[in-house]
């Protein structure tokens, strides 16, 4: 999706033309690549709030397309204050998680505001998920914490089942596939308890009473 989306580029032997795709080019031109680097520019959106900063990270694609199969370095530069500040994309992510989706004032500010906001956690879940599969760089207690906080507890699997039950399921999903693909790596307890989940939550939502 990456390839087909940014493959596009101006021919100045073709002036007037307009953009054509040139993904042969932009592919040498990717492989050639040491690092990759985006720029978080509003302190409204972080990382994991949108699905567009990891459509955009071609971190993993870059290791495949160099013929030493090396990751690049993957860099954001946070321009959200006037102190602005370079860091790791690895770091990062560590600190969205930190201040977002792993913060009890923020996970419980969303869920004070019912349906909706347990489909913001949900998302930004899911959004994480996305880092991993475009760059490698989710640590592995990121989704051990939110297996902690959010399904381990049973008053929070529960407010989270009750209030949004779809939403809910989405989440299981969510931690099934990232294990599944090998971003997270958990005890089979864990595993089993999700996949329970799931069916008790798929009877709740077709109105199966068992």
């Amino acid at each position: 999706m990456y390839l087909s989306r940014k493959s596009f580029a101006f021919d100045c032997d073709a002036p007037g033309v307009g953009m054509t795709e040139k993904r042969k080019v932009f592919e040498m031109a990717l492989s050639t690549a040491e690092a990759t680097f985006q720029n978080l520019d509003s302190s409204e959106i972080s990382l994991t709030d949108v699905s567009h900063y990891f459509d955009s990270d071609p971190t993993n694609l870059v290791q495949n397309l160099r013929k030493d199969g090396k990751k690049p370095n993957a860099y954001i530069a946070d321009t959200t204050t006037a102190n602005a500040q370079v860091r790791t994309l690895s770091e990062t992510v560590r600190l969205d998680a930190r201040t977002k989706l792993l913060n009890p004032k923020w996970y419980e500010g969303m869920l004070s505001t019912g349906y909706e906001g347990v489909r913001k956690i949900e998302k930004r879940l899911t959004n994480t998920v996305g880092w991993s599969a475009t760059s490698g760089q989710v640590d592995n207690w990121v989704y051990e914490e939110a297996n902690t906080t959010f399904i381990q507890d049973e008053e929070m699997l529960n407010r989270l089942m009750n209030t949004n039950p779809n939403s809910f399921r989405k989440m299981l999903q969510t931690f099934l596939e990232t294990n599944g693909r090998g971003y997270w790596e958990t005890s089979a307890e864990n595993i089993e308890k999700l996949r329970q989940l799931y069916s008790e939550v798929e009877d709740k939502i077709e109105g199966i009473d068992r």
